[in-house]
């Protein structure tokens, strides 16, 4: 991700959160977080150009990874886009040294936590009352061990 990514980014978050995130909190993450990573993928329109899709961001938090946010924007979704960007993320994280990440997803969102699932993120916890917008409890996600082979053919799928 780039600073000139940023309007599709935000963009992006946008179409996909009831609470989404402003613009400065993506700036703060790119230019100042030194635990942020921050990634984009791009996908082809159907008129043939190039368009940024997908946006995700996850903080290295001593040896773990907290994925902060990712969506793909509502014209890319169901192509696996999510799916390879997250692979590429925790790939690059287990680079890193991380061996466990965690994230918190709402309660109702089945698509995200199919996506989790297929990469052995388990339930542990939940988070009552988490998302200010409709109260909503958020899920607290685990993987506890990041697998660098399964990870690696899934970023080159």
């Amino acid at each position: 991700m780039r600073i000139e990514d940023l309007p599709r980014v935000r963009e992006i978050e946008e179409l996909s959160f009831s609470l989404p995130w402003p613009e400065r909190s993506f700036r703060y993450e790119l230019t100042e977080n030194k635990a942020a990573r921050c990634w984009v993928t791009d996908a082809t329109e159907a008129e043939g150009n190039s368009s940024l899709a997908a946006m995700l961001v996850l903080w290295k938090i001593v040896d773990e990874a907290h994925l902060g946010t990712i969506a793909v924007h509502p014209n890319f979704r169901r192509q696996g886009l999510g799916s390879t960007l997250l692979a590429h993320a925790l790939l690059a994280a287990a680079q890193e040294g991380i061996r466990s990440a965690y994230l918190e997803v709402r309660r109702s969102n089945l698509a995200a936590l199919q996506l989790y699932s297929k990469f052995g993120f388990e339930v542990t916890g939940v988070r009552q009352k988490y998302y200010q917008d409709n109260m909503e409890d958020a899920l607290l996600l685990n993987l506890e061990n990041l697998d660098l082979d399964g990870l690696g053919k899934r970023d080159n799928a």
